[in-house]
């Protein structure tokens, strides 16, 4: 059945939104502008018994406790006794109660060091901990918020048509970082496969970014951009830097977009933010005589991010800040501070500091044992991470373009937009094209929902695509037939499985290797990957694989089937699958005896 609706989803770290466009709808005539994409209203409840709708669903999932509300107040219409909350009734609630709320699911599925199947959020606080807070994992917490999203979506669509219309029938877009890993992408897969959304294409968020920008200006878009341009976006979230380079070139004689470039995954976003506000506020009440436990900390924490949403903040100089005391008195045991305009200003240089482009990364001695948490960027300036990222891919940016909640701060967005300005002039270039979209709906929190969706018109020839494909080459490890030598493995090799750039749905045969697969036991494989190596070809030989970064490895048993011989190595060739939402496949194609063929996807490790 062909999809009714292209729907995008943003899945954010703070807030998730969902746009569509109707595909059935045309254009109103020769030369006139195709439908664009328009936000999607969610239902989520805003207090117990309240109901309402807002473009954005903030990403929190908030376990109550089963006396904490009367049955039903937490429901929806199409499920009156739910027990956990989604949105912004689960934010706001676990301002108050931190530790039945689970936040950042989106950042714990790149963790590198844990189990994102397993049962980590809420983390338990220090001291802290109420033993009947139930646990979820980062994929299911991830499920929860994309399920709310399909509900609310089903639940509008119920009675159009010829009949109830399905999310999983439609065209779905969902985006991630550009940064993502392949584990992570992996992942996301399969918290939405949990959600009930089986099927869909993943794409990276700057490129959703300039998909929105596309749409609201239309043709105009032409006009500001010229083929050789080189556009940056800067997209800082809630819980992500991500810097992307998308090139303009000229096709066929019309003007087209291929991304350049993207940055590393970095956990630096607006919840430092939140967190640097309340350390400041913090020790303003500890001059002040009054101390906070860590319960009491978090709740501030979420106070000073309601805080420096609020327009009353930048209206009055100033907004209040009531925390739950920890004695037994109710009333007697609140305390009262306020967040001031002028902190808020100061954490915000602190984290866009002017920096020059040559400026290092700032590392921190780490002590020896830590909490077990998000691995956060260490140098918290945005400017110096986004200075490092321009060395690394040495391109010099001609246009510039922002995303993100953070920069609905006008004066961040003219801080970054000059200093990257100053950085290309003193470099040689030319003054920056600020881009701006100008369209009718707030790019900055909606336009990677609404440029998800208007992808899926691109991708039926509807609209301008940005060819993307992998951002990064990725290589399986070949181990070198040599003499056992005591201390020292043997030297290894990697054979290049997939060039930047390849497009998803892609799959290549490589050459011929003389590669050996070792079947009926367990083995290990290593993969690695380079965002440098731009020119490597499938089957390409890397000699020293300290010049590419290591993934996580496979421990695999390639089962022998009949005639061939257990614990044995056989020759195999390798091809290479690019799955629709980004992920690759490896599959090792048996040379000798039966015709077998064993498939690895390294982009994730079972939980063990």
């Amino acid at each position: 059945m062909e999809p009714r609706f292209s729907v995008g989803i943003d899945l954010g770290t703070t807030n998730s939104a969902l746009a569509e466009v109707d595909l059935a709808v045309q254009p109103a005539g020769p030369g006139e502008p195709l439908p664009g994409a328009l936000p999607f209203a969610v239902t989520q409840v805003f207090a117990p018994g309240e109901v309402g709708q807002s473009d954005l669903l903030p990403s929190f999932v908030y376990l109550p406790s089963p006396h904490e509300a009367p049955p039903g107040a937490l429901g929806l219409p199409w499920e009156p006794q739910r027990t956990h909350v989604v949105g912004q009734y689960a934010r706001d609630r676990g301002a108050q109660v931190p530790a039945r709320l689970v936040s950042s699911a989106k950042s714990w599925l790149s963790h590198p060091g844990v189990d994102k199947r397993g049962a980590l959020l809420p983390p338990k606080l220090p001291g802290d901990a109420p033993d009947d807070v139930p646990r979820i994992s980062p994929v299911e917490a991830s499920a929860r918020i994309l399920s709310h999203l399909r509900e609310a979506w089903e639940a509008a669509h119920h009675d159009d048509f010829e009949g109830p219309l399905k999310l999983a029938d439609q065209a779905v877009t969902l985006t991630v970082p550009a940064s993502f890993d392949p584990e992570a992408r992996e992942l996301t897969v399969a918290a939405a496969a949990q959600a009930g959304i089986p099927k869909l294409t993943l794409l990276e968020e700057p490129q959703a970014a300039l998909y929105a920008w596309v749409q609201a200006l239309g043709d105009e878009w032409r006009a500001r951009v010229q083929p050789g341009d080189i556009i940056l976006v800067v997209d800082v979230g809630g819980g992500t830097s991500d810097f992307s380079l998308i090139g303009v070139r000229e096709e066929s004689g019309s003007l087209a977009l291929e991304r350049l470039a993207v940055g590393d995954h970095i956990l630096l976003g607006g919840d430092n933010l939140d967190l640097a506000l309340a350390h400041t506020v913090n020790a303003r009440l500890a001059q002040a005589g009054t101390k906070l436990d860590a319960w009491q900390f978090a709740a501030l924490t979420f106070a000073c991010r309601k805080a420096k949403e609020s327009p009353h903040t930048a209206q009055d100089g100033s907004i209040p800040i009531t925390l739950a005391g920890r004695g037994s008195s109710l009333l007697g045991g609140l305390i009262r501070t306020e967040l001031k305009l002028t902190e808020l200003r100061q954490v915000a240089d602190a984290f866009f500091p002017e920096v020059a482009l040559d400026t290092p990364l700032l590392a921190a001695r780490r002590a020896g044992l830590t909490t077990l948490g998000l691995p956060y960027a260490q140098d918290p300036a945005v400017t110096r991470q986004l200075a490092a990222f321009l060395r690394k891919h040495q391109h010099r940016p001609t246009a510039l373009l922002f995303n993100g909640g953070v920069f609905k701060d006008e004066a961040l967005r003219a801080r970054v937009g000059d200093l990257v300005d100053s950085w290309m002039q003193k470099a040689g270039g030319a003054p920056l094209k600020r881009l701006s979209s100008g369209g009718p709906f707030d790019a900055l929190d909606l336009g990677v929902a609404l440029g998800a969706a208007y992808s899926g018109l691109a991708r039926r020839g509807r609209g301008i695509r940005i060819r993307g494909g992998l951002p990064r080459a990725y290589y399986v490890g070949v181990e070198s037939a040599a003499p056992a030598v005591p201390g020292f493995d043997p030297p290894m090799k990697a054979v290049c499985l997939a060039p930047f750039g390849l497009e998803e749905g892609t799959q290549i045969d490589l050459p011929q290797l003389d590669l050996g697969a070792v079947i009926g036991e367990r083995a290990r494989f290593r993969f690695f990957s380079s965002d440098q190596r731009r020119d490597d070809t499938p089957g390409a030989i890397v000699d020293d694989v300290h010049e590419l970064t290591e993934l996580p490895e496979i421990e695999a048993h390639l089962p022998a089937d009949a005639g061939h011989v257990h614990d044995s190595v056989i020759p195999v060739g390798l091809r290479a699958a690019i799955t629709e939402v980004g992920t690759l496949a490896l599959h090792l194609v048996s040379r000798q005896g039966p015709p077998t063929e064993w498939k690895l996807e390294f982009s994730v490790r079972e939980a063990t």
